[in-house]
């Protein structure tokens, strides 16, 4: 039987029965498994994937919705990855005209490497910002002030979502309420009894990973990153806007390394809504 041309293959929906594929297509690719990270974005959002006749994937992404149920106001796409056999044969274009036919009049939102990024631009996504990645074991300098910070209890998630809601600019209660599963550390800043900052800690293959980073201020943020520190002796990695350039010149003194530069990118929305100001870390970048 002749092997069907890559064009001939549907686009399919994955399921959580597709995590060890996606994770042998990130290996393929030279990225880490993360099968954790995998099993979130299955659960919580929407994978898409072209099967390979002989085995595994040829190509998958994950679009996250946000806003109301069945009318979503924003879409994050990410782990956009097609096989190193079947690269530069047009499968990632495929994947994303089919992740924009769907997603009709609906703003989407992505991170975008500088390999992926001519692609986007090509399909018209704009960009409105940047994201620095920054890894290492933090090293605390000694100055770093907790107090003010708590572990999140059950109780919290309703302020949490609240805040949330502000400074993301869309409804993400379907994924932060599965933060306390997913994370292995979540934690909150108070002041005068209210909670105006939060940050999760995540595992991911050899790192804790933190994000989101919701915080008023640079200070709160440092707080929170110092707190969650405390509770790992893995490294830590994190994405964080390049307009909080306090935060990041903090973290690198304190044992953090620049690894990597991501381009924010949009489509039919000029900007992003909610906070870029109280908005730190996102968290993953493959749910925007």
């Amino acid at each position: 039987m002749p092997t069907p041309s890559l064009a001939a293959l549907p686009v399919r929906r994955l399921t959580l029965r597709d995590l060890t594929a996606c994770a042998d297509l990130s290996e393929n690719r030279g990225w880490p498994r993360e099968e954790h990270k995998w099993g979130l974005l299955l659960s919580a959002g929407q994978g898409y994937g072209i099967d390979d006749p002989d085995g595994g994937l040829v190509g998958a992404c994950v679009v996250t919705e946000y806003g109301p149920p069945g009318r979503p106001d924003l879409a994050a796409i990410g782990m956009v990855l097609v096989a190193e056999r079947h690269a530069r044969q047009g499968v990632g274009r495929r994947l994303m005209r089919h992740v924009l036919s769907l997603a009709g009049a609906t703003p989407l939102t992505l991170h975008a490497t500088p390999y992926g990024l001519p692609l986007y631009e090509e399909l018209g996504f704009k960009q409105t910002g940047r994201a620095e990645m920054v890894v290492g074991r933090f090293i605390p300098g000694g100055a770093e002030r907790t107090e003010g910070t708590r572990p999140a209890t059950a109780e919290d998630l309703t302020a949490i979502l609240r805040l949330d809601a502000e400074v993301f600019g869309s409804d993400r209660t379907h994924v932060l309420a599965r933060l306390p599963a997913f994370a292995d550390q979540v934690r909150v800043a108070e002041r005068d009894g209210r909670i105006v900052g939060y940050a999760a800690l995540w595992p991911n293959m050899l790192t804790h990973v933190v994000g989101p980073l919701v915080a008023p201020d640079t200070a709160t943020a440092k707080a929170l990153v110092a707190s969650l520190a405390e509770l790992t002796d893995r490294p830590l990695r994190t994405d964080i806007d390049v307009r909080h350039e306090e935060l990041l010149t903090w973290l690198k003194a304190n044992g953090l390394d620049s690894v990597a530069f991501n381009a924010v990118m949009a489509y039919g929305i000029g900007a992003l809504p909610g906070d870029a100001s109280r908005r730190f870390a996102p968290l993953t970048v493959a749910a925007g």
